[in-house]
């Protein structure tokens, strides 16, 4: 018989338990779940907190079965394949973020990236934020219209592929940030509140080339709440 241990822990990382552990990364309140054996991380994929038709018709269900399914799983078989005699076998996906290079650095963030990006819808979104978030965006950008307006601008300009994140900087400011292929603004300090993926494999099936009417779809489908949570919390920090 086997002896082994099962221990929950918030955020994933290192363990030290003989046997196996359990971690689940609480990435903005969804589970990232990492099964510890013999000192090796395996990442294992997030929930998806909706069904996979529910977004519609702002993101389809194919894009869903294919964006979340196959690219973000992908991500994660690589990582896995990756880690292991590295450095990087038993740390958090934010210490990837912050110290990897290369393909461990790249198939990391877009692990963290896409559970993120997930997260930030729901079927059931408010039309804007409330409370301090938007206080905070209206004094940052003068309305909540003028933010979306730049945040849209921003988004459709970045070139190639990337993602568009809104963020809390180490002031508190808020800013518009984008980052080309796997960056998050994470490995520059910044705390990411809301991100917008614009690779082509997030809006392709739907949209074609018409990257503008994706990014103006997305803000249909926006859970304030949970971006708000994300400032409330980075704030107290």
């Amino acid at each position: 018989m086997v002896a082994f241990s099962l221990r929950f822990r918030p955020a994933c990382g290192k363990t030290v338990a003989d046997g196996m552990d359990f971690a689940v990364s609480d990435i903005n309140r969804k589970k990232h779940v990492t099964l510890n054996i013999n000192n090796v991380m395996t990442h294992k994929m997030p929930e998806l907190p909706y069904a996979k038709d529910a977004l519609e018709p702002h993101i389809s269900r194919e894009t869903i079965e294919y964006h979340y399914g196959k690219h973000l799983q992908a991500y994660v078989d690589n990582l896995n394949k990756l880690i292991p005699g590295t450095e990087y076998e038993d740390v958090s996906l934010e210490e990837i973020i912050r110290r990897a290079e290369g393909p461990i650095f790249n198939n990391g963030a877009q692990v963290w990236n896409h559970t993120f990006y997930f997260n930030t819808f729901s079927p059931k979104p408010q039309e804007k934020p409330e409370g301090k978030l938007l206080d905070a965006l209206e004094k940052k950008y003068g309305s909540f219209d003028n933010f979306k307006a730049e945040f849209e601008k921003k988004a459709t300009g970045l070139f190639g592929s990337g993602w568009t994140w809104l963020v809390k900087d180490a002031s508190g400011a808020l800013d518009i940030v984008n980052e080309s292929n796997a960056g998050n603004p994470i490995r520059n300090g910044r705390t990411p509140l809301m991100v917008m993926d614009v690779w082509e494999h997030a809006y392709y099936l739907k949209y074609q080339n018409r990257r503008a009417d994706y990014v103006d779809a997305i803000f249909e489908i926006i859970n304030w709440d949970e971006v708000e949570r994300r400032y409330e919390e980075a704030m107290n920090k």
